[in-house]
């Protein structure tokens, strides 16, 4: 999974569900957010991980933190929601999933 998320680019969000799919473990997105919040690797960039919809997460207590280092890279927001979500959304290497 920590491979799947040093591939998301910057100014660029992911779900938990979606690293968890990209993972090759669809239904572990809970898994994918106890990996996250454990954090403190600093080539695993788990700010740009958010949860379904465009919301934060927690990122372990941080929320904050996680607002500010994605808002250093572009990621604007309306309110708590990544805004425009679908248009920052990052669903893989070499695909978009349709909605």
């Amino acid at each position: 999974m920590l491979a799947v998320v040093r591939r998301i680019p910057p100014g660029r969000v992911a779900t938990y569900g979606c690293i968890a799919e990209l993972a090759g473990r669809p239904g572990a997105a809970r898994a994918v957010g106890n990996i996250m919040s454990e954090g403190g690797r600093p080539a695993v960039p788990a700010h740009r991980v958010i949860a379904a919809g465009g919301r934060l997460g927690g990122y372990g207590g941080h929320e904050q933190l996680k607002r500010s280092l994605l808002l250093a890279e572009g990621v604007t927001f309306r309110g708590a929601r990544v805004h425009p979500f679908r248009a920052l959304e990052w669903t893989g290497p070499s695909r978009r999933l349709s909605r």
